[in-house]
């Protein structure tokens, strides 16, 4: 199964998941869990279902779980007031250009950080990210330090390289196929196909017909195959978004859902309220209370991008569609403190190593603040901007990618005055069905489409919404 992982690593993330939703685990648990033979039990669910099924019945902290729901309806409950914004009504050049923006800063910080996001998640032998360092040693022996162009792979003697990839500086020449771009592509065509009322299935559908399944990974591959063994081609059956998004899924605060917040805030550019519920219909099959928060976030300050200049503002806005006290928006918070107090982007990435070194490296929180802490030294400049979410290390593919989305549908194409950018040629080549080879300006053409049907002159301002 493409992206199978053994059961006892699903049971290893599992005891980490659920004491970060405050259970307490009983040692007991945790000595059967370290008894079992790792080499010769991995696939074992006989030995470990039992120990699994006993972790998923332990209760959670019930302030925390109150603090963190699921559902909208509670989500939006516990989310302060949403801060002012200026009414988004631009014309059909102006929505084009944005758009356009958008995609290409999106795609820019994608192949930016593709060929290193494997390199830039790894731990020393004490367990302290270390992914950071690696990479910029990797940089510094190649004169690449500080980054400023995408990555080399040129021999300096040090046999050291990277895995073979299309987006090296050497021959880069379009957006290579990548999971953070396939999922933008899907969000867009379920919006062309379901329009304001999509579900969470019909996300889930499009994704079965469009993307392939070895391009899912953790959370994603896990609630696909949750989904369908409970309904076949997802089409009737048992299935739910809590059966999907949970039933041996410990990724599920994880980076999945933050990385697909995208499709659904272009689509509703200028609306944050919407785009933030678009982002929970396509997280909440996958994902629980940070990992949907995370988009829904996004999806907001994305969406927001378009209307409002400010970055710190935007920040504000991201805040009013989550949970006021969730650790998503505690953390963010303390981010901006890092900010203020660091001179640089190393100050504020040398906190966030340090408050949050056992966080695992693809997880939600310390992923989104990577991208805010790019965001603040960046000032503006896509370029800049994606450069430096890449040099934070973590996940820096998907991190680029939301920076650059950001900064693009702030500025639109016309205004990104970057050197990384035109070396896509405005071009993607994804393993997707009808979509092998296609411009970014053709994908903002069918975003702006979807845009004009959900801003027909019946509908609500976003003052009203919020």
């Amino acid at each position: 199964m493409p992206g199978a992982t053994s059961t006892l690593h699903l049971l290893k993330e599992e005891f980490i998941q659920r004491a970060d939703e405050g259970c307490l685990i009983p040692p007991e648990l945790r000595r059967q869990f370290d008894a079992l033979d790792q080499k010769q039990n991995r696939w074992d669910t006989a030995l470990a279902d039992p120990i699994y099924d006993a972790l998923m019945r332990l209760p959670a902290d019930p302030d925390l779980a109150a603090r963190e729901p699921n559902e909208f309806a509670a989500i939006r409950a516990l989310s302060p007031a949403a801060p002012p914004l200026a009414a988004w009504s631009p014309d059909d050049a102006t929505l084009l250009d944005r758009l356009h923006g958008a995609w290409v800063g999106r795609a820019t910080g994608c192949a930016l950080g593709k060929p290193v996001e494997n390199r830039a998640l790894q731990r020393d032998a004490a367990g302290r990210l270390d992914g950071r360092h690696r990479l910029r040693t990797y940089l510094e022996k190649r004169g690449d330090w500080p980054l400023v162009d995408f990555i080399s792979n040129r021999d300096v003697g040090d046999g050291d390289t990277i895995p073979a990839c299309r987006s090296y500086r050497e021959n880069i020449a379009f957006m290579e196929s990548d999971d953070d771009i396939l999922y933008t592509v899907a969000g867009l065509v379920a919006l062309e196909k379901h329009g304001r009322d999509l579900t969470w299935m019909q996300i889930a559908r499009t994704w079965l017909f469009h993307i392939p399944l070895v391009s899912l990974c953790t959370a994603e591959i896990n609630a696909v195959t949750n989904l369908l063994s409970r309904s076949a081609a997802a089409k009737e059956g048992d299935a739910t978004p809590e059966w999907c998004r949970r039933h041996r899924n410990p990724y599920r605060e994880w980076i999945g859902a933050q990385i697909r917040a995208d499709p659904w805030a272009y689509a509703a550019a200028g609306s944050p309220a919407l785009a933030a519920e678009f982002a929970w219909r396509d997280a909440s099959w996958t994902h629980e209370r940070n990992g949907i928060y995370g988009a829904m976030f996004f999806a907001a300050i994305i969406a927001a991008a378009f209307a409002e200049p400010d970055l710190d503002h935007l920040v504000d806005v991201g805040l009013a569609h989550i949970p006021a006290d969730c650790r998503l928006a505690r953390w963010v918070r303390r981010c901006r403190v890092w900010c203020a107090e660091s001179p640089d982007w190393e100050g504020a990435i040398a906190r966030l190593e340090d408050e949050l070194n056992d966080m695992h490296a693809v997880h939600t929180i310390n992923n989104a603040l990577v991208v805010l802490i790019a965001l603040h030294f960046g000032r503006g400049r896509l370029d800049d901007t994606v450069c430096i979410t890449v040099m934070c290390g973590l996940d820096t593919d998907c991190n680029a990618a939301t920076a650059g989305s950001i900064v693009g549908a702030r500025l639109g194409r016309a205004a990104l005055d970057s050197r990384l950018a035109p070396r896509l040629n405005d071009r993607a080549r994804l393993d997707m069905i009808g979509f092998h080879d296609v411009t970014f300006a053709e994908l903002a053409a069918r975003h702006a489409a979807v845009w004009k049907t959900l801003n027909r002159p019946s509908r609500r301002s976003e003052n009203t919404a919020d």
